[in-house]
C-alpha cells in the first residue's frame, strides 16, 4: 500500500526532487520500452484473469466448493502459472498484490502538507491510497463483498492491510522524528484502522464509486469522539 520512504526533499519550487528513489522508479515505469510495458500489461491481464475466475466462482460455488485446479480452467492457464502470482485461492479471490501510494503523496505528508495539520494530511495520504486500490474498484469490492461472507477471507485481508504498518510507521517517523508529542506508531496504528474501517463502510454502502467520503465519515466521527461531543 505505501512505497519505500522518500530520500529526498522538495527542491525550491517546492516540488519532489526527482532523484528521489520512488520518483526514478515512477518515471523508469512511465518510460520503459514498448516491449518492457507490454510484459506488464500481460502479466496484469493475466492477473486479473484469475481475480475474475476466482471471485465468480466463489460466489457461484462458495469458497471451499472451489479449487485451484478449477479457477485454472477458468482462467485459460495452468497451476504453475496461477501460483506464480498467487500463493493461494484466498488470496487469488482477495486480488492481494502491490498497493501502492503516490510517490508525490508520500513526500508531501513527509514534509507537513499539505495542511500542515496532522490528521487532516494523514486523510489526505490515504485518499490517494484507497482511491486506487489493487485490481481496480470493482475487483476490490467484489473481494470485500466475499471477504465479509467469509470469516477466514475477512481476517486475512485485514492481515494484508496491517503487513503495509511498517511502511506507514516509516512515513509517520520521517514526518515526526522520534521526540514529537505524537508516537509515529500511533499515527501508523491509526491509519490501518481508517483503512479498514472506510473499506468495510465502502462496501456496506452499495455501488457508489468513491470511497472518500466514508473515509471522510470516519475522521470526522473520531474527531468528535475524542473532543468529547458526542
Amino acid at each position: 500500500m505505501l512505497p519505500t520512504r522518500p530520500r529526498s526533499r522538495p527542491d525550491a519550487s517546492g516540488r519532489p526532487d526527482a532523484d528521489a528513489p520512488g520518483l526514478a522508479a515512477l518515471a523508469d515505469a512511465l518510460t520503459a520500452g514498448g516491449d518492457v510495458g507490454l510484459r506488464e500489461r500481460k502479466k496484469r491481464a493475466r492477473r486479473e484473469a484469475l481475480v475474475d475466475a476466482t471471485q465468480r466462482l466463489v460466489e457461484r460455488d462458495g469458497l471451499d466448493a472451489v479449487t485451484v485446479e478449477a479457477i485454472c480452467e477458468a482462467a485459460g492457464v495452468s497451476t504453475r502459472t496461477f501460483f506464480n502470482y498467487f500463493e493461494s485461492k484466498d488470496d487469488a479471490v482477495l486480488g492481494h498484490g502491490p498497493w501502492p501510494v503516490s510517490p508525490a503523496a508520500a513526500v508531501r505528508f513527509v514534509e507537513g502538507g499539505p495542511t500542515g495539520e496532522l490528521v487532516a494530511d494523514l486523510e489526505e495520504l490515504l485518499a490517494t491510497v484507497i482511491t486506487q486500490p489493487p485490481m481496480g474498484h470493482d475487483r476490490f469490492r467484489r473481494a470485500l463483498e466475499l471477504a465479509a461472507a467469509e470469516p477466514r477471507l475477512l481476517a486475512r485481508h485485514i492481515a494484508w492491510v496491517e503487513s503495509h504498518r511498517a511502511q506507514m510507521l516509516e512515513l509517520a517517523t520521517e514526518r515526526l522524528g522520534h521526540d514529537a508529542p505524537v508516537a509515529p506508531d500511533t499515527v501508523a496504528s491509526l491509519a490501518m484502522y481508517l483503512v479498514h474501517a472506510t473499506a468495510m463502510r465502502w462496501e456496506a454502502a452499495g455501488p457508489d464509486a468513491d470511497p472518500r467520503p466514508h473515509l471522510a465519515a470516519v475522521v470526522a466521527e473520531l474527531r468528535t469522539v475524542f473532543a468529547g461531543t458526542g
